[in-house]
């Protein structure tokens, strides 16, 4: 599929080959407050994930893909969760393993993710929800074209705080 691929990175469905790295990234705690974590996953229950992960995005509400670069290293995550078909539109994560940040992977992915959704799912809107300290998801998603258009306060509980939580759209003209 041309849409998923990029200059540098592809993006692809996730495979059960997949496991070792997907345990890696949920169990690791830096990723925790972005994906709503609180305890670590295991590998069976990972596996029991990925033999259920190749339901469509029509039924599971959400998708999940893995950021490869161009040797087929897997760098990342991202995901479309709260996909809603009637009001077409649908929520984006994105995870990068820290030694592949800075190196352009999250803006590419996003963009590809983006114009997948558009262009095959029919997509009005995307949106994101980010932590007002998570600058660079902030500076990200706004040179990707992404209003920020609301403001959740006190949204997320970390280590005994509060974080207010900005709502993000890029909107499909």
């Amino acid at each position: 599929m041309n849409t998923l691929k990029g200059s540098h990175i592809n993006i692809r469905a996730i495979e059960p080959t997949d496991l070792a790295y997907l345990y890696q990234i949920e169990n690791d705690e830096l990723f925790w407050e972005v994906s709503n974590t609180q305890k670590p996953f295991s590998k069976y229950l990972l596996q029991q994930y990925l033999e259920n992960a190749q339901q469509d995005i029509y039924e599971a509400k959400q998708l999940r893909l893995v950021i490869e670069d161009k040797n087929e290293n897997p760098v990342g995550l991202i995901d479309l969760f709260d996909f809603d078909p009637r009001h077409k539109r649908a929520g984006i994560g994105i995870v990068i393993s820290q030694q592949f940040q800075n190196k352009g992977y999250a803006n590419e992915a996003v963009s590809l993710l983006a114009n997948y959704s558009f262009t095959h799912l029919g997509i009005h809107q995307l949106f994101a929800n980010i932590t007002e300290d998570n600058k660079k998801s902030i500076s990200l998603f706004e040179k990707l074209g992404f209003k920020k258009a609301g403001i959740k306060k006190d949204w997320i509980s970390t280590n005994g705080k509060f974080k207010n939580e900005f709502f993000y759209q890029l909107i499909n003209e």
